[in-house]
């Protein structure tokens, strides 16, 4: 079954409020670990949705840097992660951050969202076009490295 405009919209307010409520709703990181590939699949369902204007993403750096430190101190030990990534000229080890990760994520879906009364297909390709681009990227590592806190028993 293919996602609907609707759904993508309803899984985006969905990940925004669980994101909003970090470290008050007590299960919110598992809730984001069974989110996030639902997501992923209702994003590329707009995969033909391209937007060849300006994406109109002015970010509020502070805003995203406070969110970025709150979701750090959320997670302590459970945000950064290794991975390792294939080059040519052999493995090259980097690591990563699930805090920014979810923080891109959100920042992205939620600009989207503060456009969908003035225009939903805007909102729809802005948001296709940024996952191409950007955040989504972000959600394959949050979705790997989620994966792993699972298996560790450490989503709780």
């Amino acid at each position: 079954m293919i996602p609907t405009a609707s759904e993508m919209v309803g899984l985006a307010h969905r990940y925004c409020a669980l994101v909003e409520a970090s470290g008050i709703e007590s299960a919110w990181l598992k809730e984001v670990a069974l989110l996030l590939p639902r997501l992923r699949s209702a994003i590329r369902s707009l995969e033909g949705c391209t937007y060849a204007g300006n994406m109109d993403l002015t970010p509020d750096l502070e805003a995203r840097f406070e969110l970025y430190t709150h979701l750090v101190g959320v997670l302590g030990d459970r945000d950064a992660y290794w991975d390792e990534l294939d080059r040519v000229d052999g493995p090259h080890v980097m690591t990563g951050s699930l805090a920014d990760d979810l923080t891109d994520i959100y920042c992205e879906l939620k600009h989207g969202l503060r456009m969908i009364d003035n225009d939903l297909e805007h909102s729809l390709r802005t948001w296709a076009e940024g996952f191409a681009r950007h955040w989504g990227q972000h959600l394959i590592d949050a979705e790997r490295h989620l994966s792993v806190l699972a298996s560790e028993g450490r989503l709780d």
